[in-house]
């Protein structure tokens, strides 16, 4: 009955630790979006998500007792309390780079309105530097 009993401790600590880890890993993502280091939160991103992938795992084999179902609790509100607000700045960032696209395209438009115009100008007045001198 002990080892059972240990056993099941040792994968009620699992899955806290584990619970840990995941926040341990969006508060970084919190704080490379607060960095806007966006490659490296999508690197970072990965790892999260193989977290997850384990917790779902763990989660549908371990029963918690109280304790640890309060410490999960826990644990679970921190990380979307952190989840909320890095997607607040990725969609402001994502908004951002709208915006410049919006800009990019709107220069690139009046480029193309406006320089073949530009070109024929060039080549109806001819060169100054090569048109004859008198002296």
């Amino acid at each position: 009955m002990a080892a059972s009993t240990t056993t099941r401790d040792d994968a009620q600590q699992t899955l806290i630790d584990t619970y840990t880890a995941l926040l341990d890993s969006v508060m970084y993502m919190h704080e490379l979006a607060d960095n806007d280091q966006w490659a490296e939160l999508i690197d970072q991103r990965t790892h999260y998500v193989l977290l997850v992938e384990k917790l779902r795992e763990l989660d549908s084999s371990v029963t918690l007792e109280s304790a640890a179902q309060q410490r999960k609790a826990e644990l679970l509100e921190a990380i979307l309390e952190q989840d909320v607000e890095i997607r607040r700045q990725l969609i402001a960032r994502r908004d951002e780079l709208g915006r410049l696209i919006n800009v990019s395209q709107r220069q690139r438009n009046l480029h193309r309105a406006y320089a073949p115009q530009q070109a024929g100008g060039n080549e109806l007045g001819g060169n100054d530097d090569q048109a004859p001198r008198s002296s």
